[in-house]
């Protein structure tokens, strides 16, 4: 065996024992860069004779495809070494639990929307909506709210620029939902049962008021309606939304211009670790009254607006802050909190994402 094929032995020996593609480089370029000895082989044709060239030549041409030849086969073997060494890094094991993924939730005021229409549809309560951009007549006029009265003034109600001549024609963001009791009594005939939920939006801003928050309105109309159904209708539902059956309630006689006679709704609650909790009667060692909503019988002059007789149609009408019933039924102190889209806080006060908010689906059940 010549010194060449010697050399071309060990060079490929070498090559097939390169442990990974930093040694492999390295032979490479002992071999074959520009001081290699496989390269100075090829330097040394030109100073031989031609007897010479012609016997060591086609030896150091097979020992440069050989040495090629290996170090390109040796690569492939060990870039799919590495191929494999990643695949079974990454490689999932399907008898592991799998990662908790981040989860939404279902809003505290998403919740109590859902509860309040449970519990009037079991009493017979249709949900009625509208828009919340509505025009002067329906959230004013039609309700017997007079001019001059403060609900109508530019620093409590968000108004449009006038597109029109006459009060029917000013539009704004609704103050309360009672437009929807005036849309439905306008469009449908009696008897009526409906609640009306959705936002409203009054221009106030603190702990306990927002520019825009939600509302719920409950509606009556039918015959022989008495403030006695009225009453009922009120302890049910909040026996039922509070889920205790020692609700109380006190009804002291109130002015709205909607309704005739008119009374605030007051509930017996009591102090306990800072919290308020509705139940009891308010008279009693360690109670209090709350004021918690209005009421009263529709006003015969609102009845008539609509269209309908007032000495054949009576009814009674209420309506109370969602945000607040979540606020008290849950331990909240901050109405702000609703709307600042902080994830803590809707992480300790959210419902589950998958689960659909019922009646029996609150923090409390």
């Amino acid at each position: 065996m010549s010194d060449i094929q010697a050399t071309q032995t060990r060079l490929v020996d070498d090559i097939r024992a390169a442990s990974d593609l930093d040694a492999l480089e390295a032979l490479r370029v002992a071999a074959l860069g520009k001081a290699g000895s496989v390269t100075a082989l090829l330097k040394s044709l030109g100073g031989m004779t031609p007897d010479e060239r012609q016997e060591q030549g086609p030896l150091i041409h097979a020992l440069r495809e050989a040495v090629t030849a290996a170090i390109a086969d040796r690569k492939a073997a060990l870039d799919a070494a590495a191929i494999d060494i990643k695949l079974a890094a990454e490689a999932i094991d399907m008898s592991l639990p799998a990662d908790t993924a981040p989860r939404g939730s279902v809003h505290p005021v998403s919740q109590v929307m859902d509860e309040l229409a449970e519990i009037f549809a079991d009493m017979g309560f249709a949900v009625a909506t509208g828009p919340e951009i509505e025009d002067d007549w329906r959230n004013f006029t039609a309700l017997n709210i007079p001019e001059t009265h403060p609900a109508r003034a530019m620093h409590d109600t968000f108004y449009f620029p006038e597109v029109g001549e006459g009060a029917a024609q000013r539009m704004l963001l609704r103050t309360h939902t009672s437009p929807v009791q005036i849309r439905t009594m306008m469009s449908e005939a009696p008897p009526i049962r409906i609640i009306a939920p959705g936002r409203v939006y009054r221009s106030d801003s603190d702990a306990t008021h927002t520019p825009m928050f939600h509302q719920i309105e409950g509606l009556v109309i039918d015959k022989g309606i008495t403030l006695g159904h009225l009453k009922w209708t009120l302890e049910t539902f909040l026996k039922a939304y509070f889920e205790r059956d020692d609700i109380v309630l006190r009804l002291r006689p109130s002015y709205f211009p909607f309704t005739e006679p008119s009374a605030e709704v007051d509930v017996g609650y009591k102090q306990e670790k800072g919290r308020r909790i509705v139940g009891g009667h308010g008279d009693d060692d360690g109670h209090a009254w709350m004021e918690l909503l209005g009421s009263g019988m529709v006003n015969r002059r609102v009845i008539a607006n609509c269209g309908l007789d007032p000495d054949e149609w009576q009814g009674f009408a209420f309506g109370v802050g969602v945000d607040r019933l979540a606020m008290l039924k849950y331990g909240m102190d901050d109405l702000r909190a609703f709307f600042d889209g902080d994830l803590r806080w809707l992480a300790h006060y959210g419902f589950g994402a998958l689960s659909v908010p019922t009646l029996s689906g609150g923090i409390s059940a």
